[in-house]
């Protein structure tokens, strides 16, 4: 299986991220997901799911920052822009780290589920989306979190790809 996001000059385009116009934007974040591309899905693919992690918060906030959590899009070709907010192609969306109390945030806000962008506050971060191809639906609830994420995909992927995805600070 093979992902592609489109970049311009080799980042994240700015409307998916920090430098978003503020129609796409819910609490001060970006919240209008990127366009992806999925190639070579495997043959018996029940549905897609993805997570968009920043490991080089790690440095700066002390975890990994959740950008994205999503699962049981049906076998596409491309997930559409706006995909998170639009409901064109339904799928259940995980908390990212908006939520969490360590930042004052909650799970009731209206950015705490679903995409957020990229915000990297000290230079460029390469965020990793992870694309996994599995042999059915997984049975999460809006707002998993990441560890019930990983536990309900063991023993259902049949692939998976992953892209390294630049976003600039400034």
């Amino acid at each position: 299986m093979k992902i592609s996001v489109p970049l311009e000059n080799g980042l994240l385009p700015d409307r998916f991220g920090k430098f978003a116009p503020a129609e796409f934007q819910v609490n001060g974040h970006c919240c209008r997901s990127f366009p992806i591309t999925i190639e070579e899905i495997p043959q018996g693919t029940q549905s897609l799911a993805l997570a968009f992690l920043d490991y080089d918060a790690i440095p700066v906030g002390g975890f990994c920052w959740i950008h994205w959590l999503a699962c049981n899009f049906e076998p596409c070709a491309q997930i559409p822009e706006n995909a998170s907010l639009s409901g064109e192609m339904p799928c259940v969306q995980g908390a990212n780290s908006s939520w969490s109390p360590m930042i004052g945030g909650s799970l009731n806000a209206p950015d705490a589920q679903g995409y957020v962008g990229p915000r990297p506050p000290d230079q460029t971060h390469f965020y990793t989306l992870y694309m996994f191809a599995l042999d059915s639906m997984l049975e999460l609830r809006p707002g998993y979190f990441l560890n019930e994420f990983r536990r309900a995909l063991y023993g259902h992927v049949l692939d998976w790809a992953e892209i390294d995805i630049p976003s600039r600070a400034n």
